[in-house]
């Protein structure tokens, strides 16, 4: 009889540790390993003798290898493609991916090799605060939908090229969701768009001489696991206070709103937005003035936590101005 070979499973755990700093969203990224020009998200191995949780090793090498403290983390997805970890030989890494949440002034530097990078570097067609990104319509759109035009083979999903097209990047009168972060990375994938599938070998992306510039690549797939980050903390936004996570004890509310808009990649109407949090009563003046807003001051709140217990989804429901 013989004898089937399995081929040995490593589980890792790969963190993308948001942080905000001058009404920016950072991404925590580690120093690339010997030969390797790209950067990626910090990662380890869990250790099952040390830990007795996922989230406790996660915490531990974080702080151990990266210097930080994580506040609010959370558990997203485990990534276990085949090939998706090319380093390591004939172990097969499977990924289990972490959202974690650190405010920036209550850690020192990070780790020599680790550093905190603007994530919109990676993903500069989300942002949109100040007007929709020009990459979309001079660089996106014209080959999403070239390469929609040129499926010969019947659609195997229930939405086809040019619906997943016209949804994901809101074009033709549609809405531009937010949350779709990840939905729009896999769409440029499929379609060869993006610098990680000409590199795991995609026939799309290899059909093509030249491939635009569509934001800064990153090692493995370790820019689908930031997607999928961004995606879950644009959505728990609505339905949970963890943008409170990322800022001070006592805030303004202009820090409040632009931390939002941050993380949203929105810009959000100033009353409306007031209205909105009043409304919800996530804060509570201190009675405390603020100097430090460079104009004129302004009322310092904090968190009220309460919230919590007085109702199950307390979050910021927030619609963007277009």
């Amino acid at each position: 009889m013989s004898e089937t070979l399995l081929t040995p499973i490593e589980i890792g755990l790969t963190a993308a540790i948001v942080a905000i700093e001058g009404n920016e969203p950072l991404i925590l990224t580690a120093s690339p390993g010997a030969g390797d020009k790209l950067a990626g998200l910090p990662f380890g191995p869990f250790d099952a003798v040390s830990h007795r949780t996922f989230e406790i090793g996660l915490r531990a090498w974080v702080e151990e290898q990266a210097g930080l403290r994580l506040g609010y983390v959370e558990q997203l997805y485990t990534f276990g493609d085949r090939g998706r970890h090319t380093e390591a030989g004939d172990t097969h890494v499977a990924s289990i991916g972490y959202l974690a949440l650190t405010r920036a002034a209550d850690n020192a530097a990070p780790a020599p090799g680790a550093t905190f990078e603007p994530w919109y570097r990676f993903f500069p067609w989300e942002d949109w605060r100040e007007q929709r990104p020009a990459i979309i319509a001079r660089d996106i759109l014209p080959e999403l939908t070239r390469w929609a035009g040129e499926s010969e083979q019947p659609e195997t999903r229930a939405l086809g090229r040019n619906d997943r097209v016209r949804l994901y990047f809101g074009t033709e009168g549609a809405h531009w969701d937010e949350e779709r972060v990840l939905d729009r990375y896999e769409l440029l994938y499929e379609a060869g768009l993006v610098e990680e599938a000409r590199r795991d070998g995609r026939p799309a992306a290899l059909a093509r001489k030249a491939l635009p510039a569509l934001g800064v690549s990153m090692r493995f797939d370790h820019r689908r696991i930031l997607a999928t980050a961004m995606g879950r903390l644009r959505a728990k936004l609505k339905y949970r206070p963890v943008v409170f996570e990322l800022l001070p004890g006592e805030f303004t509310l202009t820090e409040l709103q632009r931390t939002v808009e941050a993380i949203s990649g929105r810009h959000l109407h100033k009353q409306n937005f007031r209205r909105l949090v009043e409304a919800g009563a996530l804060v509570e003046p201190i009675g405390v003035m603020s100097t430090q807003t460079g104009g004129r001051p302004a009322a310092l709140f904090r968190f009220r936590r309460e919230v919590l217990q007085e109702r199950p989804a307390p979050g910021l429901r927030v619609r963007g101005r277009r």
